[in-house]
């Protein structure tokens, strides 16, 4: 199993303290001969809807060396991969991708990458690493 990434743990608290429970860590997603694994499974209940959500979490940290475009180049691939066989084989789970504040500021709210963010409608989950507290969803 790979190393979780370093907000990996920050993400699955942040879920927890917004009421959804983890069903996977990590999600195993497998089609044919292909086998990945995303970072979480998790559900929610929403009664005043009489509706359960299922997602999947893929947690990604932009901070600290390397190029953002490098590291943006990674993540939407990995995405896009994951999405592709979910739609085969959870088609009901919705794909997300976990960033901090500090990403989403930094770089996720210029102009050019909010062109690719909506090209490619990857959905985000923006969290707040010290308070382990989801702070938006955009879908």
């Amino acid at each position: 199993m790979a190393r979780p990434d370093a907000y990996h743990y920050v993400v699955k608290n942040a879920l927890i303290n917004d009421g959804w429970t983890i069903t996977d860590d990590p999600y195993v997603i497998e089609f044919g001969d292909v086998r990945m694994q995303a970072d979480l499974g998790a559900e929610k209940v929403f009664a005043a809807e009489k509706q359960n959500r299922q997602i999947v979490i893929e947690v990604k940290v932009f901070d600290g060396p390397g190029s953002f475009i490098s590291k943006l180049h990674g993540a939407t691939g990995q995405y896009g991969n994951y999405r592709s066989l979910l739609q085969k084989i959870s088609p009901e789970r919705k794909l997300y991708l976990a960033i901090s504040q500090r990403a989403y500021l930094d770089y996720f709210c210029s102009v050019g990458v909010q062109a690719i963010i909506a090209h490619q409608q990857i959905k985000l989950i923006v969290f707040d690493p010290k308070t382990e507290e989801i702070l938006q969803w955009t879908d």
